[in-house]
């Protein structure tokens, strides 16, 4: 089997090709992949109404707690994201955006969907969605 006709050597390039164009128009709003992911999520979350610990924040972003622990606290340090201790368990920090995060956050997103659009386009949307949903999530 040639490396083009290798389905996991395809995603491969492909995922870098992707990563590298969000890496691209994160950099001048000054966020890194991992920061957006975590920083949209918890927008996101606080749009809904929810205020969520480190936990159901890394469950939602699919990211490893400690992790997202460590980029938590950059994102509080550039006054985007806010740990408050949590009223019912005192070892739980509630997460909220900040003002600053606030307005940042939808313009990140903008930028995202942009190179997603260009990335995905040559595919129709619904066949990128049931291709990816079922590799993110294999019944």
């Amino acid at each position: 089997m040639q490396p083009g006709e290798s389905p996991g050597f395809l995603l491969w390039h492909a995922t870098l090709r992707w990563q590298r164009g969000i890496a691209a128009a994160l950099a001048p709003l000054g966020l890194t992949h991992v920061q957006f992911v975590l920083l949209a999520c918890t927008w996101w979350m606080n749009g809904q109404g929810e205020r969520p610990n480190q936990q159901a924040l890394a469950r939602q972003a699919g990211t490893d707690v400690k992790m997202t622990s460590q980029v938590l606290r950059t994102l509080e340090q550039k006054d985007l994201v806010a740990r408050e201790v949590d009223p019912a368990d005192s070892r739980a920090k509630r997460l909220h955006v900040t003002d600053l995060g606030a307005e940042l956050a939808p313009r990140a997103i903008a930028a995202v969907e942009e190179v997603d659009a260009g990335f995905f386009g040559p595919v129709p949307l619904d066949d990128t969605l049931t291709l990816l949903g079922r590799l993110a999530h294999p019944a």
